[in-house]
């Protein structure tokens, strides 16, 4: 019988060859095996399972659920070749993450916002242009706050407009079509980045003031500082402030794009799917939430249906 840290091995190699980036999973299983480890069992246990799922204390229960999901299926696959593995059940931790309902931001705060970006303190010249071509171009996109992030120079295709994305989320790769104007933005913030960095360190599209890749966390945090100087962020304990998110910027872009749909009398169910490709989901589902969350959209949908059984 395999030990179980040889296990976890074998375990983690099975699911990065299927094509998982298991990450963040495998941070959590190796630190619940040195859990085990300390609490001298050789075997995974309900029992210890769940008192290892339900740290720290202080953590939202929605975290320990997926932290004990995790491990359920280690046990589930682990069970197979040590019978002694006993399975935490599913609903032992019913608690789920309920996404907060998104920010559509007005036409108005994006370019207060823009605006704002472009004021930024930038001794070479490049901050503020960095940031403003940024945020605009996630807003015309809806592209995850990563991906542009992601981006190196022979992604980004200015003779057909199209941008590269590569090994997002999930592992998925696919091709942005962005419009002329956006190719237009993103060639002037090229031609300045180029002439301030003519021989970077690195092959990033969007450089800091240091000419490095930028960071989600540092993208974040200086959406939420600039969000904060024109009032768009409610002022907290943290310096930052709280809500709204640079995410919200991908839901502005989703919501928009099917109260379009809507107005312009489409078949929103058949267009949905493009929407979801465009935007990178594994599945449509996940696209279907925006007509729950904006109730707006939820209106437009019942109307909609209403229509279609009063149509003879």
């Amino acid at each position: 019988m395999k030990p179980l840290e040889q296990a976890l091995n074998d375990y983690l190699s099975l699911k990065r060859r299927l094509g998982f980036r298991f990450q963040a999973q495998a941070i959590s299983l190796r630190s619940f095996v040195v859990f085990l480890q300390a609490e001298g069992v050789p075997y995974i246990t309900t029992e210890l399972a769940l008192r290892w799922a339900t740290q720290p204390a202080k953590a939202q229960p929605f975290r320990w659920a997926r932290r004990l999901g995790v491990v359920r299926r280690f046990a589930i696959w682990l069970s197979a070749v040590d019978p002694r593995t006993e399975i935490p059940a599913a609903d032992l931790l019913p608690h789920r993450y309920r996404r907060k309902p998104p920010h559509i931001y007005s036409d108005e705060e994006i370019e207060r916002l823009l605006r704002q970006a472009q004021q930024l303190h930038s001794p070479r010249g490049l901050r503020a242009f960095t940031y403003t071509t940024l945020f605009g171009l996630l807003e015309v996109t809806g592209m995850r706050v990563s991906e542009p992030l992601g981006l190196d120079r022979q992604d980004v295709d200015f003779v057909r407009g199209i941008l590269h994305i590569r090994r997002s989320k999930f592992g998925k790769s696919r091709y942005v079509p962005v419009h002329p104007s956006t190719v237009e933005a993103l060639k002037g913030y090229a031609e300045a980045r180029d002439r301030l960095f003519p021989a970077p360190p690195t092959p990033t599209f969007f450089l800091s003031e240091r000419g490095r890749r930028i960071t989600r966390f540092v993208a974040a945090r200086t959406f939420a500082l600039l969000s904060l100087q024109i009032g768009l962020r409610v002022p907290a304990k943290r310096r930052s402030g709280r809500s709204p998110r640079l995410m919200d910027l991908r839901h502005r872009f989703a919501v928009r794009t099917l109260v379009h749909w809507y107005r312009a009398g489409l078949d929103v169910e058949r267009e949905l799917p493009k929407l979801s490709t465009y935007l990178g989901h594994v599945h449509v589902n996940d696209t279907y939430w925006y007509l729950e969350a904006v109730p707006e959209l939820l209106q437009l949908a019942t109307d909609r249906l209403i229509q279609e059984e009063v149509q003879p």
